[in-house]
């Protein structure tokens, strides 16, 4: 069994605990101040200090951090709260021998109880963070109370381990408003949640955990995890590692992963996410559709559609790389909205990225002015993404397009519509890897845009390196799409 801090030992922590700070604050209550009553006082502390009245701060708040901006193949494991010496010592044990490194936020109760725990934690070279003093409701303290709980749990853990919190999480992930502006009060770099949360309060069986974070791992994922509810999360750890592996990603600490990614700017703040808007007045505006280019060079340009999962993508990266090809990727931006690390490790790896819709709908089923404002976001969630402006041509979904839709489409800024002359229906997982390396073999000629797409569960991956290789066999070089229109005007 799990174990957990008992109520026996909670004012031995506090008498533990208080006089380190000389304030009579320590127990979170729900009434928006601090949980003791004037006989907790005199148990704990006497004579009690007088509690210390905390200004509001006024400066830049620290980084709210769900996940990392990272093009990286870095995620970390975090863990919630600390059990029983036991099972801490299993847990610890399962990480070194599948050699990760995590981050715990840690109770200040639990630390001041067994201070050995989190100094066996950071002797092992895993991260120390903030988990608040007793894993309260901080959504129920006023700012003041806020305060103190994470001031008081930051000077426990340096006290007993010397090392100071960056970071600060609650246990459910959920925070006030002012949390920010209180971590940054207190010096700390960020508010820490999470992006992939298996549940495991729910009492799955390892597998189960493990089968759930293989699904979602990502570039710059956050995985949250507890020491003290199921005992499970002990055998999960080989799960995690193997999927790990899988898709060659390493799970770092949340320090390192912060430092080596960054974080993004407003959009509004990048060059070049404003050239497009909605507009009524498209009537007569000019557009081309680019089905092929006319050229003598075997020259042609491979595009893939939609978005996928980390392993599928970054499979299809791993293999352009392998080849040394560069590609052109035409990103729904609705699963850019969700995974944005994705979309700007495709541009770090020297691929294109354009707009391919926000939510993926046939465009002969909406009305000009739903288009407009559906391209509008796809454009502005992709340049948040990547933090520059995408390659502006555009993609409809299906390749349904008429001349009112395209004419609309051009008005937002998009006058080159991006077609194809090679598509094998890779979508259909029912075409085997077989079906799409002859379609594209048979169907490519001088100056073809191929079509492909990036979703799971479908036999692209498998064609994939066949077509590259029997292309070039052919004597066929690749180049972006915007790179082909602009040699063959």
């Amino acid at each position: 069994m799990v174990g957990f801090l008992s109520a026996a030992n909670t004012m031995k922590l506090v008498k533990k605990a208080v006089p380190a700070l000389g304030i009579i604050f320590l127990l979170s209550g729900c009434n928006g101040t601090s949980g003791t009553t004037d006989n907790d006082i005199g148990r704990a502390s006497e004579p009690a200090a007088p509690l210390q009245k905390v200004s509001r701060y006024v400066g830049t708040p620290s980084h709210e951090i769900p996940f990392v901006y990272t093009a990286k193949k870095q995620f970390a494991l975090t863990f919630n709260g600390m059990a029983d010496r036991e099972t801490m010592t299993k847990l610890l044990d399962e990480l070194d021998r599948y050699q990760i490194k995590a981050t715990f936020f840690l109770p200040g109760m639990r630390v001041a109880e067994e201070p050995d725990i989190a100094k066996d934690i950071l002797k092992r070279g895993h991260e120390i963070e903030n988990n608040t003093l007793s894993q309260p409701d901080l959504n129920k303290l006023d700012y003041q109370g806020v305060y103190k709980e994470i001031k008081l749990t930051n000077d426990v853990i340096k006290r007993e381990t010397g090392v100071q919190p960056k970071y600060i999480r609650t246990r459910s992930g959920s925070y006030p408003a002012d949390l920010p502006l209180i971590a940054a009060q207190l010096g700390m770099k960020g508010v820490v949640s999470y992006n992939i949360n298996p549940k495991d309060r729910d009492m799955q069986s390892a597998e189960e955990l493990g089968h759930y974070i293989g699904r979602y791992i990502s570039r710059g994922g956050i995985i949250s995890l507890n020491t003290d509810i199921n005992p499970e999360v002990i055998k999960t750890i080989p799960y995690i590692s193997r999927y790990a592996k899988d898709i060659g990603y390493q799970p770092v600490t949340l320090d390192q992963m912060v430092s080596d990614g960054g974080f993004r700017k407003p959009v509004e703040e990048i060059p070049g996410y404003q050239p497009v808007h909605a507009t009524s007045d498209y009537q007569n505006a000019s557009y081309k559709l680019i089905e092929k280019v006319d050229t003598d060079r075997k020259e042609i340009a491979l595009t893939f559609d939609d978005f996928g999962s980390d392993k599928t993508i970054t499979q299809i990266l791993d293999i352009l790389e392998a080849h040394n090809v560069k590609a052109t990727f035409f990103l729904r931006a609705k699963g850019v909205e969700s995974n944005p690390n994705l979309a700007r490790a495709m541009v770090e790896g020297g691929h294109d990225v354009a707009n391919h819709t926000y939510e993926h709908t046939v465009l002969t089923k909406m009305t000009p002015a739903a288009i407009q404002e559906d391209i509008v976001k796809a454009h502005e969630v992709i340049a948040n993404a990547i933090q520059e402006q995408p390659v502006m041509l555009f993609r409809p979904p299906t390749g349904a397009i008429d001349d009112e839709r395209a004419k609309a489409i051009a008005a937002v800024g998009y006058p080159n519509i991006a077609m194809y002359d090679v598509t094998t229906l890779d979508w259909d997982a029912s075409n085997s890897a077989d079906d799409i390396v002859n379609g594209v073999m048979t169907q490519t000629q001088k100056g073809s845009i191929i079509l492909l797409h990036m979703l799971d569960d479908i036999h692209t991956i498998e064609a994939l390196p066949r077509v590259l290789e029997n292309l070039e066999a052919k004597g066929y070089t690749f180049v972006k799409m915007q790179e082909l229109i602009d040699q063959n005007p």
